[in-house]
């Protein structure tokens, strides 16, 4: 009993320590997104200065900072938290305060800039305590119990009421960024209002939701940027998916075929939400790129959905002049069959189709090596499924 308790101490001290240590991490993400964003907005009303700049504010600031993580978009993310949140003003002021902020200088020194800030924050403060109504989610919660991540989702919903209400939902059942996600885009709070028995339609949720755990405050994009991690760092993935990639990524290099390799959990956004594609290929014979996603599971709508949606966007985002349209293979398996499906985007260009498919591996190579490498790895242990 002595040895069980001893285990019990160290593995619950591990989970609170690093549970804090994680939040210490998302809150000082979020610190500095949001004064990103105050300093942005400052600068645009110095009117003047901003002129100079115009539309192209964000793209020069991008390309000046060179810090990774706060692209273009991102910096327009940062600019958009500070707007739908200015009420984390008090919070952002004792934080600043009780921090050790030596070695950080902008513009003035240290102390010069908490005065400017400490001024400001006291200033607009008044202000919103005039503009502002009393429903909004105090400061200091929303920074403790909510990521980076989920305020960002909550940032552009500009019905304040409704923000509120899913602010206080999150917070109070734990839900994860993507629950959020689920939630706003099935109108709850809309649902809730109209709902004769809201207490009732509550229970239901959140029976079902998906709880908030430890990696949704570090596994976000916008935190391992932030970090200075790579995203392969955080993007987990079970070990027979991992294998089975990494095996046919030499596999398509090994065939000589004109295979040139770009990325692995290649990273893209898309209507403000991050996307992983597994493996992205460069052709050097069909001048195109190739998309390879591997799922551990059986052929499904949404997956071939997924894959044309990563074909368009380099379609759209990615194709040069003169490259061939992207294509998407989708390599499907589970216990008993291995499955490919090709998916290319629309395009007139015959001689292209027909030349690819000569260039590609062949449905059949592909299932061979799938099947090979699975053996492999159920003579090493690495199972799933009803093989468990």
């Amino acid at each position: 009993m002595e040895f069980e308790k001893l285990v019990s101490s160290i593995q619950n001290t591990h989970e609170e320590l690093q549970l804090s240590a994680i939040k210490a991490v998302n809150q000082s993400l979020t610190l500095r997104n949001w004064l990103i964003g105050l300093y942005i907005i400052e600068f645009e009303q110095k009117g003047k200065e901003r002129a100079k700049y115009g539309e192209q504010l964000l793209a020069e600031l991008a390309a000046s900072i060179k810090i990774k993580g706060l692209s273009v978009t991102n910096l327009r993310l940062c600019r958009q938290f500070y707007i739908a949140y200015p009420h984390l003003i008090s919070a952002v002021k004792d934080i600043l305060i009780n921090s050790n902020l030596k070695g950080i200088q902008i513009g003035q020194t240290v102390s010069d800039q908490l005065q400017s800030i400490d001024y400001k924050l006291n200033t607009i403060h008044q202000t919103l305590s005039d503009e502002l109504p009393s429903i909004l989610t105090p400061a200091g919660k929303l920074l403790d119990s909510l990521s980076y991540s989920h305020l960002q989702e909550l940032a552009s919903i500009t019905n304040l009421s409704k923000r509120a209400f899913l602010e206080m939902e999150a917070i109070t059942n734990a839900w994860s960024v993507r629950e959020l996600k689920r939630q706003i885009n099935t109108l709850y709070y809309e649902r809730s209002g109209i709902s004769k028995k809201p207490d009732k339609l509550s229970k239901i949720v959140n029976q079902k939701a998906e709880q908030l755990t430890a990696d949704d405050f570090i596994k976000s994009p916008f935190a391992f940027e932030f970090l200075g991690l790579k995203a392969k760092d955080v993007v987990y993935e079970n070990d027979l998916e991992k294998s089975l990639l990494e095996h046919l990524e030499g596999f398509l290099l090994e065939m000589g075929q004109g295979f040139c390799f770009e990325a692995k959990q290649k990273r893209i956004l898309i209507g403000g939400e991050y996307f992983f594609i597994d493996l992205v290929f460069y052709h050097r014979i069909l001048k195109c790129h190739v998309l390879v996603e591997l799922k551990i599971d059986e052929a499904k709508h949404e997956h071939i959905g997924q894959l044309k949606t990563y074909v368009n966007y380099y379609k759209k985002e990615m194709m040069q002049k003169d490259d061939n349209p992207p294509v998407g293979l989708l390599l499907v398996t589970n216990q008993n069959k291995a499955l490919v499906e090709y998916a290319i985007a629309d395009s007139d260009q015959q001689l292209f189709v027909s030349k690819y498919l000569l260039e590609l591996p062949s449905e059949e190579e592909l299932i061979a090596e799938i099947e090979r490498e699975k053996n492999i790895l159920r003579e090493q242990g690495i199972v799933y499924g009803r093989e468990n």
